[in-house]
């Protein structure tokens, strides 16, 4: 193909430069001429035919504008442009108003020049809207990707640690699931890639050595480095929120906290008590409602209406001095979370977003855990967490788990397609309330009920839970709370303000709360409501003044245009830099579920702002293997600033598989990019042992001795031919086990020490009692299995979850469902699973039987069990997930429970 400049004939206006080449378009290939045009300082790219055969002439043409929408990217986000290994051409992507172009280019210098020009005048078009996009949305609330203004003033605070006290416990390993899973799209495990930011050319032989298209280094020049108008918008802000005193001003607003665990009731009364006690309406209602539904519909995710009637309730008991409009609802089975602000207030509220968290067994059931509702008002960002902690006096260390598992796990998703997701303490108030469930530890009755009587609450409040768990920093270490004046909210007899007279005769306590963190919070009240007698619990409430951010125009106005022009030339001199205290990491003996972290310091030893990111290599979708997160992924530094960074690896469900078979190790290579910098290769290293967790049944059905006992080799070949019976059994006679001894070892477990259990498959285990039983299972026989009924009861719903096939095959779970109310036809399928996969679910359906004939002691009901258990044994192929109906999940549960019923 003729690489030759042409005059636009027939164009109005006036071309300066143009290229052949080919559109890609309905799988054709079709000969066009691209012609960059200006037109009283105005450019276009237009995009003119050449009829087949005659060459000499152009047909009509298509017109896409330069301006900020105007887009030249890389296909499908992942390699920019792609080599031809014979005809040296490349594609490109052109997106712009109403069009989306594909084009195949000659890589040469030729095309090169035209593109670069292109992109100046692209580039110029973006900074002159840049300066507008940024005066509109000063503190970039609608952009969520770059560091919010709280967490700015500490070191390090491009990507600061978590300020809720936790960082170096982190023991609580199930906050890494979420976004583990995350990790998981797209990235498959494949031999590491060299990142196509490296000097070293390509070769021919190369580029083809694996069938992986080559990157061309010519027009490389041309987009490296990516996305750098962004980067500058993002500086902009970082800047900006440096000097936020310079242009901001507070002013108090109202808010009216409260928290309220209704026990399942219906509302009876007004709520006026409540949310009417004071003179002046507040500008913003936060209410907590817990234990709204009880019943097991409601446990398993399922519409309540309950919902709206305690909303109504609420509703009609706002201030009536005042309008108020609904901003946000989000329930999770009985957690509910209402936001309400008064109608002049909601122009300025955006960027509203709810999110949920179960911290019940394995992370997911939502009997317990948090709802949350973030969004900005004016230009503070605010973040209201309700949530419903374990129960039980002695429990005190789960509430502290399940409070780390919500800071952990509680993250919403930016605005913007491609935003880091924002987490709690990411936000410049916190506001936190609910039913923690902290006790009093005194486990006399009549002496704390004598105490109060005394008023002598301050006696008290020296043996309440939560102000010790607060003073040794394990929980709520930053947060701040009032001083409480109010007796206990728990726990009463309903409908009176009678204590507790049953017969368990509870110790009262404060287990309502309301607590903040943030500047600018002012209490003017904390207080409980003892009119209200629906539940057993009083409700609670707090008044905050808290002062929000408004921006002064001129003053910031000001303040941008000096960072403008002192960036401009600090650009033009300067290019940034950093220093890494280390780049080769090894983790050593990675175990399932058991994480591992590393540290290192990046250093901003340049003369500018930088911002740093890890980037995916070429082919991938993601910067790192599921195993692997780095925190923080990305942010900016200051000339002589310094963060730390995390190295965390993690094995969950969704990697245990291909690192027990060795189709994956712990090797990967982090790509650490600097925005107008160069890029820096970080080695990742270490060994992994292999766990029966995440190894199938057939496999684990061969082998008698414990998975670290069998070698490597061996273990591969299992995984193998695990469908080949002529496979050597390793460590058994030539026979097979009817069902894997670590299922065995578990139930029978549970079978003798918890058929009485109260709560079992309800409450969530200990971490490290959960490791201890993954250990024991891997390397042993035991005789006992180690830890508690809860921790056991969750081993065996994770060895579960983590199958790489579920118990019922993925091949007949469409047929399970379209049978399911034909009990006869079910057990018909069943007979047609595998040996192991057979044995194992009769097992499971006989030891779940045996555990509801003691349902009165255990409070289990078939109901439960079969949501539960359909969940993990009868999964929906990888290709489904995300894609079931509620029926399709209400199908499977009928499936299961059909056997549940059962007569021995």
């Amino acid at each position: 193909m003729d690489n030759t400049a042409e005059s636009a004939k027939g164009v109005a206006e006036k071309s300066t430069i143009a290229v052949k080449g080919s559109e890609l378009k309905d799988g054709q290939k079709v000969p066009i001429v691209l012609y960059l045009n200006e037109n009283n300082g105005d450019y276009n790219l237009s995009i003119s035919t050449i009829p087949e055969g005659n060459a000499g002439t152009i047909s009509c043409h298509t017109v896409i504008p330069i301006n900020n929408q105007f887009r030249i990217i890389q296909e499908a986000e992942e390699a920019l442009l792609i080599d031809d290994p014979f005809t040296r051409l490349c594609r490109i992507r052109v997106q712009g108003d109403q069009a989306n172009c594909n084009f195949e280019l000659p890589d040469d210098e030729f095309c090169l020049n035209f593109l670069t020009e292109v992109k100046r005048i692209q580039q110029a078009t973006f900074k002159s809207t840049v300066v507008d996009k940024v005066m509109m949305d000063p503190f970039g609330m609608e952009s969520t990707n770059w560091p919010q203004i709280g967490m700015l003033n500490s070191k390090g605070s491009g990507a600061g640690k978590s300020e809720f006290g936790f960082d170096d416990d982190f023991s609580d390993v199930l906050n890494l699931e979420k976004k583990n899973q995350q990790n998981q799209a797209g990235n498959k495990v494949a031999p590491v890639a060299v990142s196509a930011r490296t000097n070293k050319p390509l070769s021919e032989k190369d580029g083809s050595r694996n069938g992986q298209p080559r990157v061309s280094n010519t027009m490389r020049k041309l987009f490296e480095p990516s996305n750098q108008s962004l980067a500058r918008e993002g500086l902009i802000k970082h800047c900006l929120a440096k000097r936020e005193k310079d242009f901001v001003d507070f002013q108090d607003f109202r808010f009216f906290v409260g928290t309220w665990n209704v026990n399942g009731q219906s509302p009876d009364c007004s709520l006026d008590p409540w949310l009417s006690a004071d003179a002046h309406p507040p500008d913003v209602y936060c209410l907590g409602f817990q234990e709204l539904d009880l019943s097991t519909e409601a446990f398993f995710y399922m519409d309540s209406g309950k919902e709206n009637e305690w909303l109504s309730a609420a509703e009609k008991s706002l201030h009536h001095k005042s309008k108020y409009c609904k901003v946000k609802l989000i329930r999770l089975v009985g957690m509910m979370m209402i936001v309400f602000v008064k109608k002049e207030h909601e122009k300025h509220i955006k960027d509203v977003a709810a999110e949920s968290v179960g911290t019940g067994i394995m992370g997911k059931m939502g009997n317990k855990g948090g709802v949350a509702v973030r969004f900005v008002f004016h230009h503070t960002s605010f973040c209201i967490v309700n949530s419903h902690l374990a129960a039980h006096v002695e429990d005190f260390e789960r509430r502290n788990q399940d409070y780390k598992d919500i800071c952990a796990r509680m993250s919403f998703q930016g605005s913007e397609h491609n935003q880091p997701s924002i987490n709690i303490s990411k936000h410049d108030v916190v506001l936190w309330l609910g039913d923690l469930n902290y006790r009093l530890c005194l486990p006399d009755a009549s002496e704390v009920k004598a105490l109060i009587d005394r008023q002598d609450l301050r006696k008290l409040l020296e043996f309440d839970q939560l102000n010790i768990q607060r003073i040794t920093k394990k929980a709520f270490a930053d947060f701040n709370e009032g001083e409480i004046h109010f007796r206990p909210t728990y726990k009463y007899d309903t409908k009176s303000d009678r204590w507790d007279s049953s017969g368990k005769c509870r110790v009262p306590a404060w287990c309502d709360r309301v607590l903040w963190r943030g500047e600018s919070v002012q209490q003017k009240c904390y207080r409980s409501h003892m009119e209200l007698r629906t539940s057993d619990h009083k409700p609670v409430s707090s008044l905050l003044d808290i002062g929000v951010k408004i921006v002064d125009e001129r003053r910031y106005k000001k303040v941008f245009e000096d960072i403008v022009r002192v960036m401009d030339r600090m650009e033009n001199e300067f290019l940034p830099s950093l220093s890494l205290s280390g780049r080769d990491f090894t983790f050593e003996d990675v175990k399932f579920r058991q994480l591992q972290k590393k540290l290192f310091q990046i250093t901003n030893d340049g003369q500018v702002p930088c911002h740093f990111s890890f980037i995916p290599k070429l082919n991938d979708s993601h910067y790192s293997k599921q195993w692997l997160r780095a925190e923080p992924c990305e942010g900016y530094l200051e000339p002589d600033e310094s963060v730390d960074i995390a190295l965390e690896v993690y094995v969950s469900k969704g990697s245990v598989t291909l690192l027990n078979s060795a189709e994956d190790k712990i090797e990967d290579i982090l790509v650490l990019h600097l925005d107008r910098g160069k890029d820096y290769f970080l080695t990742i290293g270490g060994n992994y042992l292999p766990s029966c967790f995440g190894t199938s049944l057939d496999t684990l059905c061969r082998m008698k001795k414990p998975i670290r006992d069998v070698p490597i080799t061996k273990l591969i070949d299992l995984e193998k031919s695990r469908l080949d019976l002529v496979v050597d059994n390793i460590g058994t006679d030539k026979q097979p086990l009817q069902i894997p001894k670590e299922i065995w070892l578990l139930v029978d477990h549970l079978f003798k020490n918890a058929s009485h259990q109260e709560d079992l498959f309800q409450t969530p285990g200990m971490q490290e009692e959960l490791q201890q039983i993954f250990d024991s299972l891997d390397t042993s026989i035991p005789q006992t299995i180690p830890g508690s009924n809860h921790s056991v009861a969750e081993a065996l719903l994770i060895f579960l979850e983590a199958l790489p096939e579920p118990v019922i095959c993925y091949e007949l779970h469409q047929r399970c469902l379209e049978t399911s109310y034909d009990h006869r036809n079910c057990q018909h399928l069943i007979s047609q699973l595998p040996r192991s996969h057979r044995n194992v679910f009769r097992y499971l359906m006989s030891f779940l039987r045996e555990l509801l004939k003691y349902s009165e002691d255990n409070k289990l009901d078939a109901k439960m069990l079969a949501t539960l258990f359909a969940s993990l044994l009868l999964r929906p192929p990888p290709n489904l997930v995300g894609r079931q109906t509620q029926n399709d999940r209400q199908r499977a549960v009928t499936f299961i429970y059909g056997f549940l019923l059962e007569d021995n």
